[in-house]
């Protein structure tokens, strides 16, 4: 956890409110939690570096994927450009890649199963600004697909975008039987005990009052499930034994939970010209999230300890899985 956590966000907890009087002239809790501080933020910058590299990868195979399709509709095309091009975190495909590396894969050979989670998750988004669901007009800093295309557009780009997702996973997978166990983990991780069935209990059950029980059992469909997806097609690609993919999803859950967590607290606190969408939406209308379940500085918490857990489960890959530890420890950093 990051000790911006702990104190106001700003730097290190100070020496007066942990009680400590200062002996000999030095104040060593203010030099230990500056010291943890600085660490926080070595390993934040670091993140952001290796993600910069890696993002932009995955948005050169993402162009190169749209333009390899032929006869698409003019207005079509320019829809899917518009949602799964626009500034994204990218995590997801990320992990792809980083738990392929993890295992001893290589990146080019997990590209796809990486673009592929990237187009599920764009649909997704897609389809979840529509009116009839999340009703949100801006996405990713950028007016959301519905706004700029029409809901009809939105819809049918959202359900481009999936089927064109299985289309790269199944052929471009190799080899085949790896492509077929790639198809049904995204497949499943996606539908109907998945994604799709943590979004109809957020729809039908997010606005009553907290039961911290419900709400993770939303989470750990709506997001957790497919920061498992991405985690294991990374490893089924490497060729990971069974102990490393469970290990793989261990991570998953803990952190998708964690992710999430971070979410609501951004959406009740924070900026959202850095956000790329409007803040404020779901404590707005009332809807069941962690901070309202158990307010801002708790969820936080909450999000630290999982985050430490996720990280002790990468703990057989050693230095192996030090890009996967940093992704962890920047999701409570991060400000979108």
């Amino acid at each position: 956890m990051s000790v911006s956590r702990l104190d106001d966000g700003t730097g290190p907890v100070s020496a007066r409110r942990c009680g400590h009087r200062p002996t000999d002239g030095i104040d060593l809790f203010a030099v230990f939690f500056a010291t943890l501080w600085l660490m926080t933020t070595a390993v934040s910058q670091a993140f952001l570096e290796l993600s910069r590299g890696l993002r932009d990868r995955i948005e050169r195979a993402l162009r190169a994927y749209l333009a390899q399709a032929v006869g698409v509709p003019e207005v079509l095309g320019a829809a899917i450009r518009h949602s799964l091009l626009a500034p994204g975190k990218r995590l997801r495909p990320m992990l792809v890649l980083m738990a392929a590396e993890a295992c001893g894969g290589e990146e080019g050979s997990a590209m796809p199963a990486a673009c592929a989670v990237e187009m599920v998750h764009t649909y997704s988004l897609i389809h979840d600004d529509l009116p009839a669901m999340d009703d949100d007009d801006m996405r990713r800093g950028v007016p959301s697909c519905h706004a700029a295309f029409g809901e009809a557009m939105a819809i049918l780009a959202g359900d481009a975008l999936q089927a064109l997702a299985f289309e790269v996973l199944a052929r471009d997978t190799q080899p085949p039987a790896t492509a077929v166990r790639c198809c049904a983990e995204l497949a499943h991780a996606a539908g109907l005990s998945g994604m799709v069935g943590g979004q109809v209990d957020d729809l039908t059950a997010g606005f009553v009052t907290g039961d911290l029980n419900l709400l993770e059992s939303i989470h750990r469909r709506k997001t957790g499930a497919m920061f498992n997806a991405s985690l294991r097609l990374g490893g089924l690609v490497a060729g990971a034994a069974d102990e490393q993919l469970a290990a793989l999803e261990a991570y998953g859950g803990r952190l998708g939970l964690a992710f999430q967590i971070m979410d609501d607290v951004l959406d009740s606190e924070g900026d959202e010209a850095a956000m790329g969408k409007h803040a404020g939406k779901d404590s707005a209308h009332g809807k069941l999230t962690f901070p309202s379940v158990l307010g801002g500085e708790e969820s936080r918490r909450r999000a630290g300890r999982l985050v430490d857990l996720a990280c002790a489960a990468l703990a057989p890959w050693g230095v192996k899985a030090g890009s996967l530890e940093m992704l962890a420890r920047f999701v409570t950093e991060r400000t979108r």
